[in-house]
């Protein structure tokens, strides 16, 4: 009887990405938002009927069914027990747009959340749909459009392409109350940075000023950045004017920073992306595949038949070591990473060395630069 082991220490297949974050001109518009200006979030709980028999025989739909019909006046005794297999008990949720009026309409997505096969050929009935704060801002209600289906064969076979049990149902509801923004509620705005960024927050600030005639050193600024992520802009009282005000700055172009030092590794797909400003301070390099295989063989001793003794089992291990053929290849202080990528490739490692090589190099403090493993 024999045992054999395996250790491998191998080479993970990875693909890399060098990106250039040489920075360009862009919309205010397309890097920052005005805070108060926003969506919310409305929920509701509504039941689906018309289903070709895909719907639901749970307790909970059942309990919504009766209470549908106690609404119109209609009362089922306890003791009697619909057969609902045509009806689904349904979650609906929408996003409730800034500026948004009563009379208006959004589109809603309308998700199963019972044991219903499928909502397709469904009618969503009237729905309320509510926000955080409990009020009723919209209400849902029209035909359910499905983009998946299911089937199922007399075997208990069955093939479902996409999600039959999720739907939407556009412009499904009609807004019944808006929301105030924050668009007004002072007399400044305030710009929030899609990327927090020190000296964006200032190329922002300074891009207003000198786009509208304000002279910071003079004491006299529009913009002020207030950290990171935000830049206060002084702005007109008058609505109409601060509506002006406001289509006017959001397509200034202005040049953002650069982004900081960073390598990125996904290492479930071993992707990995190398930000340009990354440097490496002086390194000596050495890489390659080692695989170590252990053999067990156990043997059985015996004495001679007319010799005392016992019968010993002993083990007999064999370790292999095979070390692929590496080589060395050191670098000179501030070397960037694209030199490394070449370096790895002139050496024959596969791409899938780089990185065990920049986890190595970040231990060692020789790579200039945040890594991030997600």
């Amino acid at each position: 009887m024999w045992y054999r082991r395996y250790l491998t220490v191998g080479l993970l297949i990875v693909s890399c990405i060098c990106i250039n974050s040489v920075s360009y001109a862009q919309r205010i518009k397309d890097l920052a938002s005005i805070q108060g200006v926003r969506s919310n979030q409305l929920v509701g709980y509504g039941l689906v009927v018309g289903l070709p028999g895909t719907g639901e025989q749970s307790p909970f739909t059942e309990q919504s069914f009766r209470t549908m019909l106690s609404n119109f006046g209609i009362k089922l005794d306890n003791s009697v027990k619909p057969k609902i297999k045509n009806v689904a008990a349904v979650a609906v949720h929408a996003d409730l747009p800034a500026f948004i009026k009563p009379g208006q309409t959004i589109d809603v997505t309308v998700s199963s959340v019972g044991e219903a096969a499928s909502l397709r050929g469904g009618t969503l009935l009237q729905t309320f749909l509510k926000g955080l704060d409990g009020n009723i801002y919209a209400v849902a209600q029209g035909s359910v459009v499905v983009s998946g289906f299911g089937a199922e064969g007399a075997d208990g076979s069955r093939i479902v392409s996409n999600t039959p049990t999720v739907g939407r149902i556009a412009n499904g509801a009609i807004v019944e109350r808006g929301v105030k923004s924050g668009l007004m509620q002072n007399d400044f705005l305030t710009l929030n940075l899609h990327r927090p960024d020190f000296s964006t927050a200032k190329a922002l600030a300074d891009t207003i000023n000198m786009r509208l005639g304000a002279d910071p050193s003079k004491g006299y600024a529009l913009a002020t950045p207030i950290d990171a992520a935000s830049v206060r802009v002084t702005a007109p009282r008058d609505v109409g004017q601060r509506v002006g005000f406001v289509a006017t700055i959001e397509n200034f172009n202005f040049t953002p920073a650069d982004a900081p030092a960073r390598v990125i590794i996904n290492s479930r797909t071993g992707t990995i992306v190398i930000g340009q400003d990354v440097r490496l301070l002086p390194a000596a390099i050495t890489h390659g595949g080692l695989t170590v295989t252990i053999t067990e063989t156990q043997n059985v001793n015996q004495p001679n038949p007319l010799a005392d003794g016992d019968t010993v089992v002993t083990t007999q291990s064999i370790v292999d070591v095979n070390l692929d053929d590496t080589r060395m290849f050191k670098f000179e202080p501030g070397v960037t990473l694209d030199t490394l990528v070449r370096a790895v490739n002139e050496v024959g490692a596969a791409p899938g060395d780089l990185m065990a090589i920049l986890e190595a190099l970040q231990q060692a403090g020789a790579l200039q630069g945040e890594l991030i493993v997600i």
